[in-house]
């Protein structure tokens, strides 16, 4: 077998792919349609961040078994055209996380005492010790959005400093916050308290611009932001605003919403210190996710055995064909009840019914875990999510019935919030047809794929003809549209599928359309 490593990948990685047996060849710096060309002969990819593994690419893979990310995002590779293929997608999610939050604290401590821009001023030969005085970060509060194993990092390197660490993240109880010394707060009381703020989540659908113009309005003046997880998550047109107004004091980035970055403006900004996506590039980090991510590969491609891996659970051959719709609807359901909670989870009750009561379920429960978590958690697999959701201090309470109820089989997935409950139910109509069939107190049968638009609204006429009209003016197309009713509350829930993503704009004038209560775009 064939093995492509992409990217520049440690030494010690591709020899132990070589002494699994494998023919190697590093081949970098490959333009996509270079790629393209020859990446059907091979069985297994390697890649770090610069290799992207689009759908076009991986519909050029016909060999294909196994692509392999050396780190933890795998924003650069299709997941969902390589699962549609049967291709595992592995990442190696604790390789390089002490750099990653090192590189955080460097960067704090770099931005406070103005420590770039004194330094070019002394190769230039300068003296100019009365520019650059800095501040101490000596009991400072320090905002951090996402508590995941960085953010974790950053917390203890930070509490070390001995500044004053509050935490916003969905999926930490009050309990595990008060063991390790910090504070759970909502995002508001991170922008309005925060001397310095970090963001720790992967980028997705609800991360993507947080930290963007009305975030900034919330902060102290003077207040200090951090980027070093994913570009993107901070709005660059909203910072560079906030910097030039005097909002905020300086900024410290090191990954950006296009890599490398087209408009250099920002980063060319005064109150800017930056790095080229240097997050986990240090020699220790870069030879444990070479080593990982081979030795992940060398087991799959030989023996069978699946670790890290983001779209495949550990499932025997003889029983993944009748489980696999169920691990596909779990994992649907649970990205789709993670983005449209608000509060923070405390307690998850799975029940399993009819059908779904006699399989194996613990990768059934798995693979719910993991698609709630990967809404917020960057690096939530089929291995590490049940292990994270227990650090957080979340009880699961799993419970069967073989008695069937209004479906032959059915999963119920209720959240225990701070804020209430949520509840949501789904069934395996047939192979491959997938159904969301109630959500909270509203009996409806949803396809949960693609761009989705959940719509609350008052059950009065018209309402669904203003939403279409809405999207029609702005050439939004509706693949599917399907509706529910609770008729004692007098509401109603509207949720379509669309063909494409819609703009915020777009997004805008739905959540204006008469009766609308709430609107929110789910991603799937």
């Amino acid at each position: 077998m064939k093995v492509l490593v992409s990217d520049k990948l440690s030494e010690k990685g591709v020899e132990i792919l070589k002494k699994g047996g494998f023919e190697v060849d590093v081949n970098i710096g490959l333009k996509p349609e270079e790629l393209k060309k020859i990446i059907g002969k091979y069985d297994g990819l390697v890649v770090r961040s610069a290799t992207k593994a689009t759908a076009d690419i991986i519909s050029a893979a016909k060999k294909m078994k196994v692509i392999g990310r050396a780190g933890a995002g795998v924003d650069n590779i299709d997941i969902n055209a390589a699962s549609k293929q049967g291709i595992v997608v592995m990442n190696t999610p604790g390789g390089n996380t002490i750099t990653t939050g090192e590189h955080t604290i460097s960067m704090l401590m770099s931005l406070s005492r103005n420590i770039p821009q004194a330094t070019a001023s002394m190769k230039s030969h300068k003296w100019e010790k009365k520019l650059f005085s800095g501040r101490e970060v000596f009991n400072k509060t320090l905002g951090i959005i996402g508590m995941g194993r960085v953010g974790s990092i950053v917390s203890s390197r930070a509490q070390g400093l001995q500044m004053n660490v509050i935490v916003y993240d969905p999926f930490i109880t009050k309990d595990l916050a008060e063991k390790q010394g910090i504070e759970l707060v909502d995002l508001d009381q991170i922008y309005a308290r925060s001397d310095y703020i970090t963001v720790h989540t992967p980028l997705s659908k609800e991360t993507k611009g947080l930290v963007g113009e009305e975030a900034f309005d919330k902060m102290k003046d003077g207040v200090m932001i951090l980027n070093c997880a994913r570009g993107g998550i901070v709005d660059e047109k909203a910072l560079m605003k906030a910097l030039n107004s005097g909002k905020v004091a300086g900024a410290a980035i090191d990954v950006y919403e296009k890599e490398p970055p087209e408009n250099w403006d920002l980063i060319g900004h005064p109150k800017v210190i930056c790095t080229p996506h240097l997050g986990a590039s240090t020699t220790e980090a870069q030879e444990n996710v070479a080593i990982a991510v081979a030795e992940q590969i060398v087991d799959y491609l030989n023996d069978g055995v699946i670790r890290n891996a983001l779209n495949a659970p550990s499932v025997g051959p003889e029983m993944l064909p009748k489980m696999k719709p169920y691990i596909d609807l779990a994992e649907k359901m649970g990205s789709f009840i993670g983005q449209v909670i608000s509060g923070r989870v405390q307690k998850i009750n799975i029940n399993y019914t009819g059908e779904a009561a006699t399989l194996e379920t613990e990768p059934i429960t798995i693979a719910l875990l993991k698609g709630l978590l990967s809404v917020f958690v960057d690096d939530a697999n089929y291995v590490n999510a049940p292990v994270l959701v227990k650090e957080r201090g979340i009880d699961i309470i799993k419970s069967h019935s073989s008695q069937e109820k209004i479906y032959n089989n059915m999963l119920e997935v209720t959240l225990t919030l701070d804020t209430g409950t949520r509840y949501l139910a789904g069934s395996v109509f047939k192979q491959g047809d997938l159904r969301i069939v109630q959500i909270d107190n509203y009996p409806i049968e949803i396809i949960p794929e693609g761009y989705m638009l959940v719509i609350y609204n008052k059950d009065k006429p018209g309402t669904v003809g203003n939403v279409g009209t809405t999207l029609g003016k702005a050439n939004i197309n509706i693949a599917r549209l399907f509706l529910g009713r609770d008729q004692q509350q007098g509401t109603a829930i509207i949720i379509i599928n669309l063909d494409n993503e819609i703009s915020d704009e777009v997004l805008e004038k739905v959540r204006k359309v008469p009766n609308a209560i709430s609107v929110q775009e789910v991603v799937i």
